[in-house]
């Protein structure tokens, strides 16, 4: 058997502790910079930086042939792209309509939207779940229920509806 699957000697112990700390530091202050929306609820596009991240930094802590110059740079070009996308999101219609999912209108007046149901794969019992989330006993009190962006489900109730703005333009399968 070879010894070097149980034991490698002190410098992979040392380089990866090195790596693990400066990455983990690195990490946090990126983070504290780029401000709570980097980890606030998160959109489909999101997750897949937060992955990319995960993955990115957990693959330079064991590769014994990464600098910790490798590291940092790496780290701070994901936080930068997605701080970029973010800018560039809340700038252009353009880039938030190739970007972000509108939210889509499941239930509404009375009556689940099947066509929507179904092309997100949910089911009725599903709406019931988001309106006991929401405090609700039943659908009766439900004006509205909208899958949105990140993926949960928004609960609006008839007397909190008002005049319906953020909604209405999501109605009637427009954006499903």
């Amino acid at each position: 058997m070879d010894m070097s699957m149980i034991w490698n000697g002190w410098t992979p112990i040392v380089h990866g502790a090195v790596m693990a700390t400066s990455g983990y530091l690195v990490l946090v202050l990126l983070l504290r910079i780029t401000g709570p929306r980097t980890m606030s609820k998160m959109t489909p596009l999101d997750f897949v930086i937060a992955v990319t991240l995960g993955s990115a930094f957990g693959r330079t802590i064991t590769a014994g042939t990464v600098s910790l110059v490798q590291v940092v740079w790496v780290l701070v070009l994901l936080v930068f792209l997605q701080w970029l996308l973010a800018w560039a999101r809340a700038r252009s219609a353009r880039v938030r309509g190739l970007v972000d999912h509108p939210p889509v209108v499941l239930f509404e007046e009375g009556r689940p939207v099947e066509r929507a149901l179904r092309r997100h794969r949910l089911v009725e019992a599903d709406l019931h779940e988001a309106a006991r989330g929401a405090g609700h006993g039943s659908l009766e009190d439900i004006h509205t229920i909208l899958l949105l962006r990140e993926g949960s489900l928004g609960v609006i109730t008839r007397d909190a509806i008002g005049d319906g703005s953020s909604v209405s333009r999501y109605a009637e399968g427009r954006s499903d």
